[in-house]
């Protein structure tokens, strides 16, 4: 059983959601907050396994609570679900931690199973969504190379490979492939990249492999 807390500050929108996902026979919803500060509060007492978040709320809004909660409650997991699909929104929802960005429109069973995904450890994010995220990044083949940053010196050739190959997008299997190396071996370098870079997740990953290199 996947247990969740709805986050948002429209109650109708809580409801509607509380009513769709308890429909399904794995998902139950244990609370909602209208609020990031509630929201925090609440991961803390109920201590779900993943928070739908909303993106602007009062008090406190989605990102800062993600980021909060992304930091002090590492088994929680953080999917936003919004209205907007501002890149900006996108980029700093993932930033803070979130392991996924969708929107509130998607049909009901694709939410259902973006929630799996996230509960398994997988990214979600929603349709059109990596394109407006991938838009900022600059075109490596049109600006000055960066100079190489402190951590990056610290990563042996390999895990430079694999960092590489994450900002490309390919799987812990494709590496393998690219890399002629076993799947396990790369997990173990990911996992080890994490660390070293001080990021979140593989998305967080992505995103520094794209500033860094010409991928």
């Amino acid at each position: 059983m996947i247990r969740l807390l709805l986050v948002d500050d429209q109650s109708l929108i809580c409801q509607g959601l509380k009513a769709m996902l308890t429909l399904e026979p794995d998902l139950q919803v244990v609370g909602t907050a209208d609020n990031g500060e509630t929201a925090i509060e609440q991961v803390a007492a109920l201590q779900p396994d993943v928070v739908l978040m909303d993106v602007r709320m009062p008090v406190m809004d989605g990102r800062e609570a993600t980021r909060i909660i992304c930091q002090q409650y590492p088994n929680t997991k953080v999917l936003v679900l919004s209205t907007f699909d501002d890149d900006r929104y996108v980029a700093h929802s993932i930033r803070a931690g979130a392991r996924g960005y969708l929107l509130k429109d998607m049909p009901s069973q694709e939410l259902a199973q973006a929630i799996r995904f996230v509960h398994s450890g997988y990214t979600q994010l929603g349709p059109g969504l990596m394109e407006k995220l991938m838009a900022n990044v600059p075109d490596p083949d049109a600006v000055t190379p960066k100079p190489v940053q402190k951590e990056l010196t610290e990563l042996t050739p390999r895990e430079q490979d694999v960092l590489r190959l994450i900002g490309r997008g390919l799987t812990n299997r494709e590496i393998a492939q690219e890399l002629y190396i076993a799947e396990g071996t790369v997990k173990t370098h990911v996992t080890h990249l994490l660390n070293r870079l001080n990021l979140r997740n593989r998305s967080q990953m992505a995103i520094y492999a794209n500033s860094i290199y010409s991928v």
